[in-house]
C-alpha cells in the first residue's frame, strides 16, 4: 500500500459560496439586511426570508430563477430593467462588484421601493467564479428625505437667487460672498462685478457703512437701516437694510443682509413734503377763505383769509363753528346740506349765506364744501372755500334792479318786444308780445315770438328767414321790412320789425331786441283810402250818370219848367244827403235807420213813425234806398197823407224769414188819413226809378199799391250779413 492510500488526504475546506449554500436558510436569516445567492450560471440557490419580505414574493421552485428574485427591476429614472442585464448578472459573468448602487424593484401587488445593492463574485481557490452574493435593503425611506432636503435646498437657493428682495451676505471682513440677481438688479452690476470686492465701495455714505459693519460686528441686528448705494450707472439709490449676524463659536463669521430700494418711493416722499409746503404756503397765501372742519362743522384748520373776511382771529376760529358767524335765516339750509355731506348721501355743495362780523357788518359769501373720507369711505373732515362776494352781490342787486326797471319799462310798452340770445332761443317777452302772438311762447321757441308768418304778398315766410333772423345772422340791424302774423286761431295781424343785435362790452353778438309795430290800423286804413277812392271814382261815374238820368227824365215828364226844378231839386237833395251819409262813415256801412231819419228829417213835419231793428247797409243799397225813400216821401207831401195835417205815414222794417233771415230786409210803407187815392192812368218816371233801384239796382221785390185810403209800398232787398252773425 502506497502512502498515498495508506494516508488520505486531509480533509478540504469549503469555499465561500459552498459554505454559504451548505449553512442553508437558518444561517441567511441571522445576516442582517436581505440576502440571496446565485450559482456560477445565475441560478438563485438561497436567500433568507428579509429578502422574500422585500421581494413580497417567494421564488418559484420548480422553476429556477435567474439572477434575482424581484418581481421586476428599473434604474431610477424608471426604465426597466431586465434580470440579465442586472448588476448580479454582471458579477456572475465578468466577476465585477457592485458597491452601494441603488436600483428599483417592483412587487407583484405593483408597488415599488428603492434598493441599494452591494454584490460580489464568489471565487474557489483558484479563482474561478462559483457564484455571486447579494445584499439588499430597502432605502425608501431615506430617498424620501434625501429628496426633500434636495428639494428644500433647491427651493432654498431659488428663494435666495430669485427672491424679489435683494439678498447678499458679507464675510466678517465685509467681503462681499454672495448677492442674489434682485441685488444686482437694483444697482446694475454683473456678479463678477459686484461679489469678492468690499462692501465699502458701493456704500455712499462713509459714516453710514462705518456704522453698520460696527453695528453687525457687535451682534446688534439692523431694522430698515437707511442707507444710499452707488448704482453701476453712477445714479445713488435709496435703500433700507435689514441684516444680522452669524456668529460660529462666539466667532463673528458672516453678515444676512436684505436691500430694500425706496428710491421712488423717496423720491415720491420728497415730492409729497414739498407739495406739503407748496400747499401750506398755498393754503396761507390764498385769497379765498379755507377751512378745514370735522363733522360737527367745528373748525380744526384756518387760513389768514378767512379770518380776514370773518373779522375774528385763528384761535377764535378754531374755538367756534361755522354756524356761530352764519346768519340765521341761512343757518338752516347751510346746516342740512353739510349734514348730508358729512352722511355721504352728496359728496359736495355749494351755497350762498351770510355772515355776521363782529363789528356788525354783514358779509356775503359763496361756499363750496367737500369731503375727505378714508379707504372705507369714513368722513374725516370737510374742506371748505368761502370767497367773499359781498361786492359781487351788492352790484348784482343793482344790475338786477336795473334788469327790472327794464322789463318794467318793456312791459308798459304797447309794442310787442322780445329779446333772443345770439342762437336766436327767445328769452324775454312782454304781454303785448303774448296779445299780438295770439299765444305764450314756449321755451326752445326762434327767431319769434308769432306762430306762422307770411309776406305781405301772403306767401310762407320761415321763421329762419325773418327779420330777426337775418339780424342775427348778418349781426347788423333790419329796417324797412314788413311781415304777417297769423295766431293760432286764424287771425292774421301786418307788423313792422325793427330786429336789432345786442353786443357786449366787447362787441361780441350775444342776443337781439326785436320790436313789433301792429299796422293793422293803418293798413286798414290804407285799405278804406284805397276803397274810398275807388269808390270815389265809380260815384263819381255814377252820380254824374244819375244826375243825368235824373234831369233827362224829370224834364221829359215835367211840363214846364216850374214843375221841374223843384221835383229835379228834390232829387238832387235826396241823392246828397245820401253821399253825406256815406263820406261821413269812408263809404262804409251805413245805418238804414239814421238813413231813414236824415231823409225823413228834411221832408215830412212828423207826421212820419218809423219803426225796426237796426240794419247796416253797405254804400250802393244805401243809395238806392235812398232814392226810393225819397220819391215815396215827395208824393206823400205833394198827393198822398203828408199833403194834409191829419195825415200819417209809417214806415217798417224787419228781417225775411228763411233759413238766413238776417240775410234779407223787409220794408213796408203805410199812408193813412190823407186824401182818397186813385191810381194814376200812367206810369211815372219816380216809379220807373223806383222799381229799377229795388229791383234792377238791389236784386230785390218791389210792390207799390194805390190803395183808396192810401198807398202802399212793400220792398224786399238783400242785405250784408253782420260779421258777428255769419
Amino acid at each position: 500500500m502506497s502512502n498515498v492510500e495508506d494516508f488520505p488526504l486531509a480533509a478540504r475546506r469549503p469555499t465561500e459560496f459552498e459554505a454559504l449554500v451548505a449553512a442553508g436558510h437558518a444561517a441567511l436569516d441571522a445576516i442582517p439586511g436581505a440576502v440571496y445567492l446565485c450559482d456560477a450560471e445565475g441560478w438563485l440557490v438561497a436567500y433568507n426570508s428579509e429578502a422574500v419580505e422585500l421581494w413580497g414574493r417567494i421564488p418559484d421552485a420548480s422553476t429556477k430563477e435567474r439572477f434575482c428574485g424581484s418581481h421586476q427591476l428599473y434604474l431610477l429614472d424608471g426604465t426597466p430593467l431586465a434580470h440579465s442585464d442586472c448588476p448580479v448578472a454582471t458579477a456572475v459573468l465578468l466577476g465585477t462588484p457592485t458597491r452601494n448602487a441603488e436600483v428599483i424593484m417592483a412587487r407583484p401587488d405593483g408597488s415599488r421601493f428603492t434598493a441599494l445593492v452591494n454584490i460580489r463574485a464568489l471565487r474557489d481557490y483558484s479563482g474561478r467564479i462559483q457564484g455571486a452574493i447579494n445584499c439588499f435593503q430597502d432605502i425608501t425611506g431615506r430617498k424620501q428625505i434625501e429628496e426633500e432636503a434636495r428639494r428644500t435646498t433647491q427651493d432654498l437657493e431659488d428663494f435666495f437667487d430669485n427672491g424679489a428682495v435683494g439678498l447678499h451676505i458679507v464675510s466678517s471682513a465685509g467681503i462681499i460672498l454672495r448677492a442674489n440677481k434682485a441685488e444686482l438688479d437694483i444697482l446694475g452690476y454683473r456678479p463678477e462685478e459686484y461679489i469678492g470686492r468690499h462692501v465699502a465701495e458701493f456704500h455712499a455714505d462713509a459714516r453710514v457703512i462705518g456704522d453698520i459693519i460696527q453695528r453687525l460686528s457687535c451682534g446688534e441686528p439692523l431694522d430698515r437701516y437707511p442707507a444710499r448705494l452707488r448704482a453701476r450707472d453712477g445714479s445713488v439709490k435709496h435703500v433700507l437694510i435689514t441684516s444680522n449676524s452669524r456668529f460660529v463659536k462666539d466667532k463673528f463669521v458672516n453678515t444676512r443682509c436684505f436691500t430694500i430700494d425706496v428710491t421712488k418711493l423717496h423720491a415720491a416722499e420728497e415730492a409729497r413734503k414739498a407739495s406739503e409746503a407748496r400747499l401750506a404756503a398755498t393754503y396761507e397765501a390764498a385769497s379765498v377763505g379755507l377751512s378745514e372742519v370735522d363733522e360737527s362743522g367745528r373748525f380744526l384748520r384756518v387760513n389768514d383769509s378767512l379770518c380776514r373776511i370773518t373779522g375774528r382771529s385763528r384761535d377764535e376760529l378754531l374755538g367756534m363753528t361755522f354756524f356761530d358767524y352764519t346768519d340765521p335765516d341761512d343757518r338752516t339750509e347751510d346746516a342740512e346740506l353739510y349734514a348730508q355731506q358729512v352722511r355721504g348721501d352728496i359728496a359736495n355743495y355749494t351755497t350762498r349765506k351770510r355772515a355776521l362780523r363782529p363789528d356788525g357788518a354783514v358779509r356775503h359769501l359763496d361756499i363750496f364744501s367737500s369731503s375727505v373720507r378714508d379707504s372705507e369711505g369714513r368722513f374725516l373732515y370737510g374742506v371748505r372755500v368761502a370767497q367773499d362776494v359781498t361786492a359781487t352781490k351788492q352790484l348784482e342787486d343793482r344790475l338786477r334792479g336795473g334788469e327790472q326797471r327794464m322789463r318794467d319799462l318793456l312791459e308798459a310798452l304797447p309794442a310787442a318786444i322780445y329779446t333772443t340770445d345770439a342762437e336766436g332761443r327767445i328769452n324775454f317777452f312782454n304781454r303785448a308780445a303774448i296779445e299780438m302772438a295770439g299765444r305764450t311762447p314756449q321755451p326752445g321757441d326762434e327767431w319769434c315770438v308769432t306762430w306762422k308768418l307770411y309776406w305781405p304778398d301772403g306767401s310762407p315766410l320761415p321763421h329762419n328767414e325773418c327779420p330777426m333772423a337775418v339780424a342775427l345772422r348778418e349781426n347788423r340791424p333790419v329796417r324797412g321790412a314788413e311781415a304777417v302774423a297769423e295766431r293760432p286761431d286764424g287771425g292774421r295781424v301786418p307788423f313792422i320789425p325793427y330786429p336789432t343785435p345786442l353786443r357786449d362790452a366787447a362787441g361780441n353778438l350775444v342776443g337781439a331786441i326785436n320790436m313789433l309795430v301792429d299796422i293793422s290800423e293803418r293798413k286798414r286804413a290804407e285799405n278804406a283810402q284805397k276803397v274810398l277812392i275807388d269808390e270815389l271814382n265809380h260815384r263819381v261815374k255814377n252820380t254824374l250818370a244819375t244826375v243825368q238820368s235824373l234831369a233827362s227824365q224829370t224834364a221829359r215828364h215835367a211840363a214846364d219848367l216850374d214843375e221841374f226844378l223843384p221835383t229835379f231839386t228834390g232829387r238832387l237833395l235826396a241823392l246828397a244827403r245820401a253821399h253825406d251819409l256815406l263820406t261821413k262813415r269812408n263809404w262804409q256801412d251805413a245805418p238804414f235807420e239814421k238813413l231813414v231819419h236824415d231823409i225823413v228829417a228834411a221832408v215830412s213835419g212828423g207826421g212820419m213813425v218809423t219803426a225796426g231793428p237796426h240794419v247796416d247797409l253797405d254804400a250802393r243799397t244805401a243809395l238806392s234806398i235812398t232814392m226810393v225813400l225819397n220819391e215815396l216821401l215827395t208824393n206823400a207831401a205833394k198827393y198822398g197823407a203828408l199833403s194834409v195835417p191829419e195825415g200819417s205815414v209809417s214806415l217798417t222794417w224787419r228781417f225775411g224769414a228763411g233759413e238766413r233771415p238776417q240775410s234779407v230786409l223787409e220794408c213796408e210803407w203805410r199812408e193813412r188819413g190823407g186824401p182818397p187815392v186813385t191810381p194814376p192812368k200812367r206810369r211815372g218816371f219816380g216809379t220807373r226809378l223806383m222799381e229799377r233801384c229795388v229791383e234792377h239796382d238791389l236784386a230785390g221785390e218791389f210792390d207799390l199799391v194805390f190803395e183808396p185810403e192810401g198807398t202802399r209800398c212793400r220792398m224786399v232787398f238783400p242785405i250784408k250779413v253782420p260779421a258777428s252773425n255769419g
